[in-house]
């Protein structure tokens, strides 16, 4: 993983409630056994119409939302299954971080240990942002825990262990894999009977 520690992009207000993991990633697309690819269907039913042409009164098909990379969204964002596949699309598409009063527990795990942000925020504060102009560059602040936008600061929690992760870019593996040396020590010391 790439290590996360200050972002600066672009955001989209996608303000609906309770979108659940099938409205992010159908489940007819998740045959694919790789974690890229899914971009393309991201917000599928909605990003396209009958013809699969692009539906021009969709917002993420809007000209001035082309380079987002930061999705501002409604309450309990990633309800429903637990596909990892939905925090795959996002980043796929192009998304770094998603700011939202709620989540799921699980896309919010899914979405942390592959790099992706989920910032939770207070209703107002999310409705303020989502009033961000299209070229308002919003700088993320994963050390300082902070949303900046041109006129506002914004302080948000995570855990810490998730934090470090993110700031030193460490998946489950990549954090094992600092023990590397423990762990040799260890497999080498092994006794015989156990074996």
């Amino acid at each position: 993983m790439e290590p996360f520690t200050v972002y600066e992009g672009k955001t989209v207000p996608f303000m609906n409630d309770n979108i659940d993991t099938d409205q992010i990633i159908p489940k007819t697309y998740l045959k694919r056994i790789e974690k890229t690819g899914f971009g393309e269907f991201l917000f599928d039913d909605w990003r396209y119409l009958r013809d699969r042409s692009l539906n021009p009164e969709f917002i993420l098909n809007e000209p001035q939302y082309a380079e987002a990379t930061i999705l501002v969204t409604g309450d309990n964002f990633g309800s429903g299954s637990s596909r990892e596949h939905a925090a795959w699309a996002l980043m796929d598409y192009g998304f770094k971080v998603i700011i939202a009063e709620s989540y799921s527990d699980i896309f919010y795990m899914n979405g942390v240990k592959n790099g992706l942000l989920p910032i939770r925020l207070p209703k107002a504060e999310v409705l303020a942002l989502s009033k961000c102009l299209a070229d308002d560059p919003i700088e993320i602040n994963l050390v300082e825990q902070t949303v900046r936008t041109p006129t506002n600061t914004f302080s948000f929690e995570i855990d810490e262990i998730w934090k470090h992760r993110l700031v030193h870019g460490l998946d489950e593996i990549g954090e094992t894999l600092l023990e590397e040396e423990k762990i040799t020590n260890y497999e080498q010391n092994i006794p015989s009977y156990w074996g």
